[in-house]
């Protein structure tokens, strides 16, 4: 699968997102080795704490599958927003330990493109070397 094609899918996900505080809508679509897609929506709550971002979703989807980081392919993740936005602090830490460090992260608004991966998005990360000893 294409990249245009993927971010694509992450757009029809985004549609999914439940957003009545930020009005700021977020979609993921992760591309499995074997050709599978997770898709996740932004879900808000009242309690903010407890909203869970597009990315996660996605990732805790294939994960829930069975699927582990070796069987990921790529994830892209988009916005509606004006800027181009990059995952948040806790999503870059999940995203650390559930994702290939080279595994290509597609982000897109649609006025701009950028292809990263979390060792980019996270130097020194904290992960299970950091707690095991």
């Amino acid at each position: 699968m294409e990249r245009k094609e993927l971010v694509e899918l992450a757009f029809k996900a985004m549609e999914n997102a439940y957003a009545p505080y930020s009005n700021y809508h977020v979609g993921a679509a992760l591309l499995t080795k074997d050709g599978k897609i997770f898709y996740g929506a932004n879900i808000e709550n009242a309690s903010f704490g407890a909203t869970n971002c597009a990315e996660r979703s996605a990732v805790f989807s294939a994960y829930s599958n069975g699927y582990r980081k070796d069987d990921i392919e790529a994830i892209a993740i988009v916005s509606d927003g004006d800027k181009l936005a990059g995952p948040c602090g806790i999503c870059r830490q999940v995203l650390s330990e559930l994702l290939n460090q080279d595994t290509p992260i597609y982000l897109s608004n649609r006025k701009e493109e950028m292809t990263t991966n979390i060792h980019d998005l996270l130097p020194m990360q904290f992960g299970l070397e950091d707690v095991i000893r």
